[in-house]
């Protein structure tokens, strides 16, 4: 079975009270009006610095993997040009936005966390900034086309983070429940942090049709080793 690679999907960010992302703690979404030309994903490995006093050279000591960045750069436009809907500006869906992104919990004392989403592409974190850019204006002053910069760097849960460093959690096989609206690669992100395994986990669940599932169906997620 093959994905239909023909429909159009927007880049989706959608905002959590609290970093088990849940459903109970979802606190809104964004559908991109127009998706980007591309987006970055950035990795680093971090290395003790420093080298003894009159050596030539110093073997690189590992010290840290620093949390991916995703960079994301999305262009709001009111002329009509992409949707032939023209509107008198872009405030109010600039504003909207940067609500989104910029929200302090007061619950939990801390920003929103985040899942951006768009094909293979799931990515969990915490904005770390947000950059407007207004491009094309009326003669009055008011704007039309803007380009948001926006970067998150990658978070996971504690109890997730730790559920993953035991090297005993990889070889459990866990059962969840499928909620309505649930999506398989969406559920395979949330276990395995990779959406990949969607058609290993059909297949183990003997899914006819993994694009529909049944709310209140029982999935298994088995070890990475068996999936």
């Amino acid at each position: 079975m093959s994905l239909d690679k023909g429909k159009l999907e927007k880049v989706k960010i959608i905002a959590y009270k609290k970093p088990e992302m849940d459903d109970a703690s979802k606190a809104g979404e964004f559908d991109a009006f127009i998706n980007p030309e591309s987006y970055q994903l950035n990795y680093k490995i971090e290395y003790a610095e420093g080298q003894g006093q009159g050596t030539s050279g110093k073997q690189q000591k590992f010290k840290a993997i620093a949390p991916d960045e995703l960079v994301l750069d999305l262009l709001f436009d009111s002329t009509g040009i992409a949707d032939g809907k023209a509107k008198d500006d872009i405030w109010d869906d600039i504003k909207k936005f940067k609500k989104l992104l910029t929200d302090y919990e007061g619950e939990a004392h801390e920003p929103r966390h985040f899942r951006v989403i768009w094909g293979p592409m799931h990515f969990a974190g915490r904005m770390t900034s947000l950059n407007i850019t207004f491009k094309l204006f009326k003669p009055d002053g008011h704007p039309t086309r803007a380009l948001a910069k926006v970067a998150f760097k990658s978070s996971v849960d504690d109890k997730k983070r730790v559920a993953k460093e035991d090297p005993l959690s990889p070889d459990l096989t866990h059962k969840r429940v499928v909620k309505p609206g649930d999506h398989i690669s969406l559920k395979c992100f949330e276990q395995y942090e990779d959406p990949r395994y969607y058609f290993d986990i059909a297949r183990a669940n003997n899914l006819t049709n993994f694009r529909k599932l049944q709310p209140g169906a029982i999935l298994q997620f088995l070890p990475l080793k068996d999936a």
